[in-house]
């Protein structure tokens, strides 16, 4: 039977002597809950753990520039004309204006997207969303933009003409299974690429959604795909993981995985949590707009720091990256 190891992630400058540091950042567990299918987790001591634990305490390799031992915040950009939030707001020269805010803001990568994958969006033809997103990174590029920019496509034709115009990352939603050619691209151009999880296509994963067990099928997911992307000639530290939080699940599959977060990084990877402004806060809020999410998004971002998650991604930067300092400064007793 596999056992899964999540350590139980703390913060602050003291540290007993049996603490270990985990995946060389800010944060470390001296207990990990050892955990099995069928068979209630237990706690025991990390020293006490017949599991390698290098995946959990091994230090993350930069990706674009960015390392890994603080958090950092991905600003979302998004050039549609239909996402759930703020669809329309930033097409032509308004997209170059908004990075720009955002990276004044304090956002370290600039995330790229030209397709909704709100629950029920409809695909949309890669020359459309070429059309959407290569001309706004290269018009960033060229305004002196010089921050990480990740393509939110899961689409081969749509990452090649990001990364031609100067995209860094690709990030998609299915985990590079939607377009066969698309792990293959960014083997071939070298791309770092961020594998997330989702149940389903955008247009039916909110129609019932069902796991065995959410948390380890999650898991098993995004390691099988890591073992399958590496295979294909992707380097393993230039892989990101997500849970993909909302993508084909539910209320109570969101909260089972936003409560065991750190299980993930047993993967070995650095971990990017995207909940800005999602159903699932409103729900729980009672706030049906979703413009006005700002402030749960932010407090389920700072949980997320709690279990060590190293990249956030999010609409509300300026709330984001304020609420990180002080968060680091009064918890983790750290300055920025």
């Amino acid at each position: 039977m596999t056992q899964y190891v999540r350590p139980l992630v703390q913060v602050g400058p003291v540290r007993p002597d049996r603490a270990v540091s985990l995946a060389g950042g800010w944060s470390w567990f001296t207990d990990v809950e050892v955990l099995e299918r069928g068979r209630v987790p237990v706690v025991i001591p990390a020293d006490q753990c017949d599991v390698d634990l290098t995946p959990l305490t091994a230090a993350r390799a930069p990706i674009a520039g960015l390392a890994w031992h603080t958090p950092h915040v991905m600003g979302i950009l998004n050039v549609t004309p239909d996402s759930f939030s703020d669809g329309g707001q930033h097409a032509g020269d308004a997209a170059t204006a908004h990075a720009l805010r955002m990276v004044q803001e304090g956002a370290a990568m600039i995330d790229v997207g030209g397709e909704s994958t709100r629950p029920g969006a409809e695909t949309v033809d890669p020359q459309d969303e070429i059309a959407r997103t290569a001309p706004a990174i290269a018009a960033m590029r060229a305004a002196g933009i010089d921050t990480p920019v990740s393509i939110d496509t899961r689409k081969a034709a749509v990452a090649a003409a990001a990364l031609d115009a100067g995209a860094d990352i690709v990030n998609d939603v299915a985990g590079l299974t939607y377009d066969t050619a698309l792990a293959p691209l960014c083997a071939a151009r070298g791309a770092p690429v961020c594998v997330m999880h989702a149940q389903g296509d955008p247009a039916t994963m909110h129609h019932d959604p069902q796991y065995d067990d959410v948390l380890l099928d999650v898991y098993d997911y995004l390691s099988g795909r890591i073992a399958e992307l590496t295979a294909l000639g992707i380097a393993r530290d230039r892989i990101i993981v997500d849970p993909g939080i909302g993508f084909g699940k539910t209320l109570d599959h969101n909260m089972v995985l936003l409560n065991r977060l750190s299980l993930f990084h047993g993967l070995g990877a650095p971990i990017l949590l995207g909940v800005s402004r999602k159903r699932f806060i409103g729900t729980l809020a009672a706030e049906p707009e979703a413009a006005k999410r700002g402030p749960g998004s932010v407090g389920v971002a700072l949980a997320a720091l709690g279990q060590g998650v190293q990249l956030i991604r999010a609409h509300d930067v300026a709330l984001h990256t304020q609420a990180i300092a002080l968060w680091r400064a009064s918890v983790a007793h750290q300055s920025s």
